[in-house]
């Protein structure tokens, strides 16, 4: 039986794409947990990119990137949802579990959603849609780990040019310091910024400062 979890990367962030990963096996649970699989948020980067070494000798780990533009230009959502029926397609599994998009008391229409986009295919998976899937499914941690190591990658090749960015998150200080130095500066927002999110609205107000008034 074909097994595929899903998840992403940078759903919430402010700066780079949001990566969509998925794994895909016929290994069990417990060959995959020896191997490293579990959310990618309880593993330090190394030891994210070693256990993706490993996983990917029991299965296939693919990622999809949603761009920035898009992004500022569409329903993410949408998009997600796009990007996963697409690789869904691609692979064909049996069974699938995602990590919960969006609010948990949407996630019975996000999975008849999907269900119709993926019948258009003549696709019927059995489709599984919860919170903190990642922790429960080794398919989905593994998953968590492609799409996170890719981001990180992603945002790593980014600081050549730009400088510390950190981790995108509006929640990093790193990130909201680099976001206020260029909104000072009035410098325009390179490409990877997702403009439209609230928080360069709330860095501009000095909302996202200490009470020193650092950012």
């Amino acid at each position: 039986m074909r097994r595929m979890g899903v998840d992403e990367a940078g759903r919430g962030c402010v700066l780079g794409a949001l990566v969509v990963g998925v794994f895909v096996t016929t290994e069990d649970d417990a060959r995959l947990r020896e191997a490293g699989a579990d959310d990618s948020k309880a593993l330090s980067p190394a030891r994210r990119a070693q256990a993706l070494e490993r996983l990917r000798a029991l299965g296939l780990a693919e990622v999809r990137e949603i761009p920035v533009e898009a992004i500022d230009s569409g329903n993410l959502n949408v998009l997600e949802e796009e990007a996963i029926a697409s690789l869904i397609a691609a692979h064909r599994p049996d069974v699938v579990h995602i990590d919960a998009l969006g609010h948990p008391r949407t996630l019975g229409a996000t999975r008849e959603r999907l269900l119709r986009r993926l019948a258009e295919s003549g696709l019927s998976p059995t489709l599984v849609i919860e919170p903190k899937a990642d922790a429960t499914w080794a398919t989905v941690g593994a998953a968590s780990i492609a799409a996170k190591v890719h981001r990180d990658a992603c945002l790593h090749t980014l600081e050549a040019t730009w400088g510390p960015l950190g981790s995108g998150y509006p929640s990093d200080p790193t990130t909201r310091r680099w976001l206020t130095e260029r909104m000072r500066a009035g410098l325009p927002w390179p490409p990877f910024v997702r403009t439209r999110w609230a928080t360069l609205d709330k860095i501009a107000q000095g909302e996202l400062f200490d009470r020193k008034g650092a950012p």
